[in-house]
């Protein structure tokens, strides 16, 4: 069977990751006791998961001329993932994410853009070859709009189907980027998407539900510990969690949405499909830094065939 083949058009970070007992409140400073320095970037991430879950990836996107895109570059080649499209942007800074978790697993994230801030339509078009033969093209906000509809526009021209996880949260997204076939926000996201407050399970299905009156056909609110809530303009259900050990949820969302591309590429049903990508998220979020957590395939089908999920 032909690996399902999967695009990311989006950011490259470098994050600079520290724990602490608690995050810092506005004006305090606190004492932290580890510090690392991971590949990050939510379209990095995405396309990490999807090359661990068996995906064939390729990825688009820029890096700065520093010693962070050299090390960004050389990591996504060890993952077998295609980097043909990735620009090294001269002058220029790789993205970096200051991230604080603290040891509950929440987390606080401060991203500076650098070279994701200059990936241009033009990027996207000098990949258009790459879109002919693939399967599902995986989108966030970490880069400008105009490339992200760039994108879109391939995709649609080439048959892609397009998942878009709306993070960071965006006020106002024009319309045109939501001609997506499904979007995975969480809460918050969600929130922003929708302009309905979202504090419960309840609030998630009636944003999805509204999300999907806004033409998007699938339309998905991962809520964490509490699993997600996934809607089809017509039925609304929820997905019960995994029961894991958070240890840092950074890229929890990242698995899930790639974990979602590769359900979606091999024809799975849409709600069987969000469970093994809440699988995924799960898997992610038990396990320290944004790239070491991305799950492989069998870790994820051994958490699906084991696990009791949550009611």
């Amino acid at each position: 069977m032909r690996r399902p083949r999967i695009i990311v058009v989006g950011s490259i970070n470098m994050d600079l990751v520290y724990r602490t007992h608690q995050l810092p409140r506005p004006g305090e400073t606190i004492s932290g006791h580890s510090f690392r320095q991971i590949p990050g970037g939510k379209g990095a991430n995405q396309a990490v998961a999807a090359a661990r879950l068996g995906a064939d990836v390729s990825m688009v996107g820029r890096v700065g001329d520093d010693g962070f895109g050299t090390l960004l570059i050389n990591g996504l080649v060890q993952e077998q993932i295609n980097v043909q499209h990735v620009t090294v942007t001269r002058n220029t800074s790789s993205g970096l994410a200051v991230i604080g978790v603290e040891d509950s697993g929440q987390n606080s994230i401060a991203v500076i853009p650098g070279a994701n801030g200059l990936v241009t339509p033009d990027d996207v078009l000098a990949a258009k070859a790459i879109f002919e033969n693939a399967d599902v093209l995986l989108l966030q906000f970490e880069i400008p709009l105009p490339a992200i509809q760039q994108a879109i526009t391939l995709a649609r021209q080439h048959g892609l189907k397009i998942i878009l996880d709306p993070a960071p949260a965006c006020a106002e997204v024009p319309r045109e980027i939501l001609q997506v076939d499904i979007t995975c926000p969480n809460e918050t996201e969600a929130g922003a998407l929708s302009g309905l407050p979202v504090h419960s399970i309840s609030d998630a299905m009636v944003a999805a539900q509204r999300i999907c009156e806004m033409g998007i056909p699938l339309s998905i609110v991962t809520l964490g510990s509490q699993g997600a809530v996934v809607c089809d303009g017509t039925l609304c259900q929820k997905i019960p969690p995994f029961a894991v050990q958070t240890i840092d949820s950074t890229a929890a969302g990242d698995a899930f949405a790639a974990a979602l591309g590769i359900a979606i590429a091999k024809k799975r049903q849409p709600f069987d499909a969000v469970r093994f990508a809440c699988a995924a998220g799960a898997i992610a979020a038990s396990q320290p830094g944004a790239q070491p957590s991305m799950p492989t395939r069998t870790a994820v089908e051994s958490l699906l065939a084991n696990s009791v999920q949550s009611l």
